[in-house]
């Protein structure tokens, strides 16, 4: 694994042509721990006290497929033309990316999904690519609570009978499901609960 670049065109070509999958979310949702957790590598991935610090799209290569940071959305810290051209590169990249296997949506469990997350599902939806919903700071809560507010989230996003994984990138909690749903995506099957 390794790290492949940082890119401002949501349509750069890649070498070698792989599958891709995204990981996207809300600024501060822990995106890039929980990247750095999946992938094994501490500080892989940069973390940052200031949310909204991915700006452009971070490509990491694995063998057979690439994972990609994509800019958080709801950036509290940026300007208003800076949101719009994040807005812009992660709509793209969403409707136009002919390599993308599916894409990992991640929300804060402590926190009932914002305007943001409910625009970034529509979207979401409107691409028709594989997601698959993913609860992050699960370690945040009591086991029961956890259950309890996955199922909470999981019917305000409308998303079926499964709730969404929880995960946390501290205690390694749901790390093992993510990675499966992410081989099942780049197997061609899409990211799966």
């Amino acid at each position: 694994m390794e790290f492949a670049g940082s890119f401002p065109d949501p349509l750069v070509r890649l070498d070698p042509a792989l599958p891709e999958v995204a990981f996207v979310g809300r600024s501060n949702v822990g995106k890039s721990s929980l990247i750095n957790r999946v992938l094994g590598r501490k500080g892989l991935a940069r973390v940052s006290q200031t949310p909204g610090k991915t700006t452009l799209l971070n490509v990491y290569r694995l063998p057979a497929f690439y994972l990609v940071d994509l800019p958080g959305y709801g950036f509290a810290k940026a300007s208003k033309p800076e949101r719009a051209a994040y807005r812009l590169l992660l709509e793209r990249y969403l409707r136009e990316r002919q390599s993308l296997a599916g894409v990992v949506w991640l929300l804060d469990i402590r926190h009932e999904p914002s305007a943001d997350d409910a625009e970034f599902g529509e979207l979401l939806a409107a691409t028709g690519v594989p997601t698959l919903p993913v609860l992050t700071k699960g370690d945040k809560l009591a086991h029961g609570a956890r259950t309890k507010r996955a199922r909470e989230i999981g019917r305000a996003l409308g998303a079926g009978a499964e709730p969404p994984l929880v995960t946390s990138s501290s205690t390694g909690l749901g790390i093992a499901d993510l990675g499966a749903s992410i081989l099942a995506a780049v197997a061609g099957g899409g990211p799966t609960p």
